[in-house]
């Protein structure tokens, strides 16, 4: 009997283990559970747990990049990570990119950017990207012309 009650607990400590460890993440592959740069096919399956009521500009998925792009327009850079809990410490920029109209907030990898963030735990910009944005993702550029940024992408 005694044998019977701790395989059950065992079983379920263990279940909720796995449960716990397959939650997190970045939706894309990411270790920080950034909401911009999650995949997507649909803005509806982005910033999931956070208001996008709240956010400055429109919630988009960038379905012209590889899986997907979670973002949302902006007009400046204060418009990105300006909802507590969009950016968990993670750096944004306003950009054009070359292959979308408007601007948008990037998960950015410029080297102020990287330096900025204490959990950063490297200062090369493509490990960057796949530790806090997604495990596919690369440092590369924007596109935008003269407003030409580095952001973490597909």
């Amino acid at each position: 009997m005694l044998m019977n009650q701790a395989m059950q607990t065992l079983l379920v400590a263990t279940g909720l283990a796995t449960a716990l460890a397959c939650s997190g993440g970045g939706g894309g592959g990411g270790a920080s559970g950034t909401p911009a740069g999650q995949s997507c096919a649909a803005a509806t399956q982005c910033y999931a747990g956070l208001d996008a009521a709240a956010l400055h500009g429109q919630v988009t998925c960038l379905s012209q990049l590889q899986n997907g792009y979670c973002t949302h327009a902006c007009q400046t850079d204060a418009d990105c990570c300006a909802v507590a809990g969009e950016c968990e410490g993670v750096q944004e920029v306003c950009a054009p990119l070359q292959s979308a109209s408007g601007t948008y907030c990037l998960v950015s990898c410029s080297s102020a950017a990287i330096a900025a963030f204490p959990n950063a735990g490297t200062t090369d910009p493509t490990t960057y990207c796949q530790r806090w944005a997604n495990a596919s993702f690369t440092c590369r550029s924007t596109g935008g012309g003269h407003d030409n940024m580095m952001f973490c992408g597909p």
